[in-house]
């Protein structure tokens, strides 16, 4: 009976632990090796609770992101800092954390339903679906899975809903938060969009140094704090702010200036 235990979306776990050594394995050099993933913070996730936790993040590749974490989180729980050394932390990873993902992208072809099984809470974009911008009610069915996900374990989503840069977060990860009351841990990356394609299933370049940041946990008044204050303090958590794009153009053009200077020289 143990050996087909499911988890409260019936993916039996014997099967999720070897899918996640498989491709933890196959997956491993692109962040040690071919690449160089940088990561500080990750004290943090060996503090962390065993459930009810969500971890918010900006969003560079469909896939790469998730997979990051996962060898983070593991390699955290397995005694590791800031490093995933070795990939034997794999031999019995966090079987209960989830990931929220566009349903369209999770079932375009086999391998992202493969990487479904793994954790996926896949929802219907209320905004955009097949390259085309929509309106639609949200599915009651989606916000349900996502609170199963953390009654469970842990949840991951990427609150701008885009791997683009300083589009707007949705309202609807701070609606998660204030109804459910999970610890929020921001995670800031870069370095994804250069070392991946898009959909973060082919390397691209080899020697780009990927940076993963864990923040401390945000503090937030759930009974008293609104929609809007919650949506602002994740864009700061996961550097997004729109005040913030003003500050990275103003020292793009300061190098750009250096660099003009360094040639007329």
């Amino acid at each position: 009976m143990g050996l087909f235990k499911r988890n409260p979306f019936g993916h039996i776990l014997f099967i999720k632990r070897w899918l996640i050594f498989f491709f933890g394995v196959l997956t491993h050099k692109r962040y040690r090796g071919f690449n160089d993933l940088q990561i500080e913070g990750s004290e943090i996730i060996k503090n962390l609770p065993d459930t009810n936790v969500l971890f918010i993040s900006n969003h560079q590749t469909y896939f790469a992101d998730v997979v990051a974490m996962f060898h983070v989180f593991n390699a955290s729980l397995s005694g590791r800092v800031d490093s995933i050394r070795n990939v034997g932390y794999l031999w019995h990873p966090k079987l209960n954390i989830y990931y929220v993902a566009a349903k369209e992208t999770m079932t375009d072809g086999l391998l992202p339903r493969i990487l479904a099984y793994v954790g996926a809470i896949t929802v219907e974009r209320t905004w955009r679906a097949k390259g085309q911008d929509v309106q639609r009610e949200v599915n009651l069915n989606d916000t349900e899975n996502i609170k199963l996900a953390l009654n469970d374990g842990w949840v991951i989503t990427f609150p701008q809903g885009t791997t683009k840069s300083f589009k707007p977060v949705r309202k609807g990860t701070a609606h998660i938060i204030k109804q459910h009351k999970p610890i929020v841990v921001p995670i800031v990356i870069d370095g994804f969009r250069r070392s991946f394609d898009k959909k973060g299933l082919r390397l691209k370049k080899k020697g780009i140094l990927q940076s993963f940041i864990i923040k401390e946990p945000l503090q937030i008044d759930y009974e008293n704090e609104t929609i809007e204050q919650i949506v602002e303090k994740v864009q700061y958590a996961i550097e997004q702010h729109p005040s913030l794009l003003k500050v990275i153009s103003a020292e793009e053009v300061k190098v750009q200036d250096d660099l003009n200077k360094q040639r007329a020289y």
